[in-house]
């Protein structure tokens, strides 16, 4: 029997690797792949323990242009916040599809938090006005980060707004953005603040929506990536119902976002209603935003073809460099 040989690749090395504006054009490509029926991606598994509150989710997907088959298993622990650990740990295989050999297996946690800002990255820059200046977040965690960033990168923002249930971590996430990204950051309470905002990123683990429809402005494009269960809501019914409603994956979103199934149940919204997936937007399929005055919604559950994506061109750009660990077994 031959020994295994595994690059192993830390969270440091996936942020260092992996840029924003690269990770926007990989998510691209991705969806992409995804739309056009090319990828295989089973809806994810989800196992509780009720007796902990923790949630280990399993994402298996292959992507033929890489070549590569990924499996990503993180676990997702909202009780972590009180114990000043993170949310979400996680790990992320690599395999051959060729040989079928494992290649490499990198940290989730930071792989997760950028992917998932480059998607609303890419649905920001498919959907939002192109002179949109102010953005505003809601949450204050590692996902936020990314979503303020992934939005900078591709419109012109110059102000943005934090929200959040805690203020010294909203202040907190405005004080360290303002410093990184070189624009004003503020925390701020005022649901009204919300009406200045051209992009507008849920990133929270609400159960209930976090803001009130009535405070959207017409032409605001938002990004609804934290309710990924069906008991969890971000968004309020009846803004999706003034909106033009884009989705990562249909097959996952009808399975998982409350954000949609609570006001389908409700018979509030239909699936026809949802416009298009955003890999079909990506493929000219359909077109993006259609007015000026027009609201927009990007909603996404996460999608295994990202984590792939991601981690393939990672694990290539650490061989390239000589990055990593190789941990033979």
């Amino acid at each position: 029997m031959s020994d295994l040989t595994l690059r192993l690749i830390t969270g440091d090395h996936v942020q260092a690797l992996l840029p924003m504006p690269r990770a926007i054009a990989l998510m691209r490509e991705a969806f992409a792949q995804l739309s056009a029926g090319r990828a295989e991606v089973p809806v994810r598994t989800g196992v509780e323990a009720p007796e902990t509150g923790c949630r280990t989710l399993v994402m298996p997907s292959y992507l033929p242009d890489q070549r590569q088959v990924g499996l990503k298993v993180v676990t997702v622990q909202e009780q972590n916040a009180a114990r000043s650990l993170p949310t979400i740990h996680g790990l992320m295989l690599v395999l051959d599809a060729e040989t079928g050999r494992p290649v490499a297996l990198l940290d989730a946690e930071a792989l997760t938090a950028i992917r998932t800002g480059a998607a609303s990255g890419l649905a920001t820059d498919l959907l939002a006005r192109p002179d949109a200046r102010v953005a505003a977040i809601f949450g204050a965690g590692a996902q936020a980060r990314t979503q303020l960033e992934a939005v900078c990168a591709v419109r012109p923002i110059e102000r943005a707004l934090v929200f959040s249930r805690t203020r010294e971590k909203a202040e907190r996430l405005a004080a360290e953005m303002a410093a990184r990204l070189g624009l004003e950051v503020r925390a701020v309470d005022a649901p009204e603040a919300l009406r200045e905002a051209d992009v507008i990123c849920t990133a929270t683990t609400a159960v209930t929506p976090v803001f009130s429809a009535d405070n959207v402005k017409p032409g605001a494009h938002l990004n609804g990536i934290g309710a990924y269960r069906p008991d969890m809501a971000e968004i309020p019914a009846d803004l999706l119902l003034r909106a033009r409603v884009v989705v990562d994956h249909r097959a996952s979103c009808l399975e998982e976002a409350g954000d949609l199934l609570q006001p389908l149940e409700a018979g509030l919204f239909t699936e026809e209603q949802i416009y298009a997936e955003i890999g079909e937007l990506v493929l000219g399929r359909k077109p993006g935003r259609t007015s000026a005055e027009e609201i927009t919604v990007f909603k996404s559950v996460g999608n295994a073809v990202q984590d792939l994506a991601a981690a393939g061109f990672v694990v290539a750009e650490a061989e390239r460099l000589g990055l990593g660990t190789e941990a033979t077994l």
